[in-house]
C-alpha cells in the first residue's frame, strides 16, 4: 500500500529519539519531548494558486527535515506512524 498526499501536504516518518542524555541519564517515556526531525517519504504536487498555477515543492522524498514541534496529523499504515503535514511546518532542511 502507498500514500500519495495531496497539495502542498508530505509525510515523514519520525526519528526515534533519544534514550539517554549525554551525561548517561535513561529517559522514561513520559519524559521525552516528542521528536522534531523526520525523514520525508512522500510529497505532494504543490500548492495551486488563486490563478491556477502550481507552487512546486521545496522538500524531496528522502531528506532528513526539521518540523514545527506540534505539527501534523499522525496515523498508522500497516504498523508504521507516519504524519501529513503542511510543507509550511517545515523549518529546515538537514543537510549531512
Amino acid at each position: 500500500m502507498k500514500i500519495k498526499p495531496l497539495s502542498d501536504n508530505v509525510v515523514v516518518k519520525m526519528t526515534e529519539a533519544e534514550e539517554t542524555t549525554k551525561s548517561g541519564i535513561v529517559l522514561t517515556a513520559a519524559a521525552k519531548e516528542k521528536p522534531q526531525i523526520a525523514e520525508v517519504i512522500e510529497v505532494g504536487p504543490g500548492k495551486v494558486t488563486d490563478d491556477g498555477k502550481t507552487i512546486p515543492m521545496s522538500v524531496k522524498p528522502g531528506q532528513k527535515i526539521l518540523m514545527s514541534k506540534y505539527a501534523g496529523s499522525e496515523f498508522k499504515l500497516a504498523g508504521v506512524e507516519y504524519i501529513v503535514l503542511k510543507q509550511s511546518d517545515i523549518l529546515a532542511v538537514i543537510e549531512d
